[in-house]
């Protein structure tokens, strides 16, 4: 089995990275993924990171790997069959400006686009997330949960 839990899906060339995937999965062995959803709550945090730091030139967005359809473009007739489920994660956190700084400190995409703006432009990435965040809350009261939607997918190599 090859496996990659939230991983290949950040590789900033999908096609290459999907050909490695098959590259390495002898035929009848499966390929295990879960990916990030376009319209999950993290598909959303990313997309809201690429309105203040846009990715480079031709790097598709990394939740394409969290749809049926980018995932059998990606992988093709190199496998011969594809099953894929719905899931939900909860993001759980003391508050929301827990979360905004701990992403701001410890996870790479938002380390970096910190990183890359100024003193205004931290500030209105910090409200945005923030934002986000307090939409996409379903806890009730002062702690954060936010349920993300991912995709797990189970395709087997031809």
């Amino acid at each position: 089995m090859v496996l990659s839990t939230i991983g290949v899906m950040f590789c900033p060339d999908q096609e290459k990275s999907a050909n490695e995937l098959l590259r390495v999965c002898k035929p009848g062995a499966k390929i295990g993924l879960a990916n990030w959803t376009p319209d999950s709550f993290t598909g959303n945090m990313l997309k809201t990171v690429g309105k203040h730091v846009p990715p480079p030139p031709g790097v598709k967005p990394p939740s394409l790997w969290g749809t049926e359809e980018r995932l059998r473009e990606l992988l093709g007739d190199e496998v011969s069959s594809l099953q894929t489920t719905r899931r939900t994660y909860n993001f759980r956190y003391p508050s929301v400006e827990h979360y905004v700084g701990w992403f701001r400190e410890y996870y790479g995409p938002t380390v970096r686009a910190f990183a890359a703006l100024d003193t205004e432009g931290q500030e209105a990435l910090a409200g945005d997330l923030k934002e986000l965040c307090e939409s996409r809350n379903v806890s009730g009261d002062r702690t954060l949960v936010a349920p993300s939607d991912y995709l797990e997918a189970v395709a087997v190599r031809g």
